[in-house]
């Protein structure tokens, strides 16, 4: 039951991640994963066969599958989706392999914070139950609506963060943070502001700062937004394309912090020097 719960919550997982969330070895994860696709319960995406083409040692992603939401409904658990095998085979390779990016970041996460007894890391379950009342009756409570200006015209748009977490210290004081996972595929800037781009969303946060969404919605004092992105050369475009953001000029510089891809996985989310839009470093905690 507890990996078709965590399958349910994070809806892709490789078995390596199921391993260290279920706290078992890798070797039993798989036995059990294995009996559990064979009966129907679990799914293996199709869109990852032609993740590593010349390999074929790479973990295997899982899903959760209809019976084993049925399972879960069964026990009073409802997973919020009809026909999960089916749209667990349409899914495609660049969606998974965000979600599987998502899940790496937490769970480096909670790795690093176990071995440290002076702070605790609030996932985003325990920070809704402290939401205000109207903000817990929401589908998602972190989707934010904010309006962005360009060129006179201001358009509303959804804002939803890829990860929400908080770090609890030992005097029980907190601080919050959003996390962006870039994989390069978004245009940095575009002549359109109303257009995807990573500045449109940049801009975003900045306008829900301003209008202290964080506030008025969570209860928080603040925030900040963590950008994780592949290559240096990517981070100095999108802190560049910052500093043309004219809501930036007071908090922008603070509210971001980046990381490169390859440098947080190998120190770890805590441990890593963050560098915030004006090239200053700083740690989490």
């Amino acid at each position: 039951m507890l990996i078709l719960r965590q399958l349910a919550r994070h809806r892709f997982l490789r078995s390596t991640h199921i391993a260290a969330l279920v706290d078992r070895s890798v070797d039993r994860a798989n036995d059990r994963l294995c009996r559990l696709f064979h009966a129907g319960f679990v799914d293996r995406p199709r869109a990852q066969l032609d993740y590593y083409p010349a390999s074929g040692s790479a973990p295997m992603v899982y899903a959760l599958g209809d019976l084993g939401a049925e399972l879960l409904a069964e026990r009073g658990i409802e997973c919020g989706h009809l026909e999960l095998s089916r749209r667990n085979r349409n899914a495609g390779r660049p969606f998974i392999e965000h979600q599987l990016e998502i899940i790496d970041f937490r769970i480096s996460l909670d790795r690093v914070v176990r071995q440290r007894d002076d702070i605790s890391v609030i996932h985003s379950d325990e920070l809704v139950s402290e939401f205000p009342k109207q903000t817990c009756s929401m589908r998602n409570p972190f989707t934010m609506r904010v309006g962005v200006s360009h060129n006179g015209r201001t358009q509303e748009i959804g804002l939803v963060p890829d990860l929400t977490f908080g770090i609890r210290f030992a005097d029980s004081s907190r601080r919050c943070f959003m996390v962006e996972i870039d994989r390069g595929t978004m245009p940095i800037m575009r002549a359109d502001l109303m257009q995807t781009s990573v500045a449109r969303k940049m801009q975003a946060y900045l306008a829900a700062h301003s209008a202290k969404k964080h506030e008025s919605q969570f209860g928080w004092k603040a925030f900040r937004v963590l950008i994780v992105t592949n290559d240096r050369s990517r981070a100095r475009s999108m802190k560049e394309a910052l500093r043309r953001l004219s809501e930036a000029r007071s908090i922008g510089p603070t509210l971001f912090l980046f990381a490169l891809r390859d440098e947080l996985r190998a120190s770890g989310p805590i441990a890593y020097d963050w560098e915030d839009g004006a090239g200053r470093r700083t740690r989490l905690a």
